[in-house]
């Protein structure tokens, strides 16, 4: 579990999401928008980064926003993760976001030569904080073998689906239901 993670997005679930992750000893990087938001996980651990472009080095960026659009300038916008030429090895969104937009930060990591890991979820933030929250995974599976142990620290556990968009129809499925 000795990976160097990094996380952007504090609301609600992101919050809680991060929490548990600085709570179990992680080596986390946090940036918000707000960033008094953030600072209480500092308790916890957590390092509370100034500039996205700090989340470069990162082996994992976890991304928990609003919109399709917010994932793409928090990776690729002038002041984004990448906008130094850097980029995490994995980026798993769990942003609700369409196949199209997820598609396109796929393809986009991949040039930088970085990967998508596609991890919708299933519940709140009160799910989270009890420990229940569930992720479908899609993308490659080497890279959800490597991020396994950190989704499981944050509830109970993820369910791989294959490559691609997979988890975001089966995400669509299940809100269907």
């Amino acid at each position: 579990r000795g990976r160097k993670l990094g996380w952007i997005g504090i609301g609600r679930m992101g919050y809680a999401m991060a929490e548990r992750l600085a709570k179990a000893g992680c080596d986390i990087s946090v940036w918000n928008r707000t960033r008094s938001k953030a600072e209480p996980l500092a308790a916890h651990g957590a390092k509370i980064v100034d500039s996205l472009a700090d989340l470069g080095g990162c082996d994992i960026v976890f991304t928990m926003v609003s919109t399709g659009k917010d994932v793409k300038e928090v990776l690729f916008g002038a002041q984004g993760v990448t906008a130094k030429g850097k980029a995490p090895k994995i980026v798993v969104d769990s942003t609700s976001i369409s196949l199209e937009e997820s598609a396109e930060i796929r393809e986009r990591l991949g040039k930088l030569g970085a990967t998508l890991l596609a991890a919708p979820v299933s519940g709140n933030d009160k799910v989270v904080k009890a420990g229940k929250l569930m992720f479908v995974v899609s993308g490659p599976q080497a890279d959800y073998d490597a991020a396994r142990p950190y989704l499981d620290l944050m509830g109970r556990g993820s369910s791989y689906v294959g490559e691609g968009e997979l988890s975001r129809i089966a995400k669509i499925c299940h809100n269907v239901m």
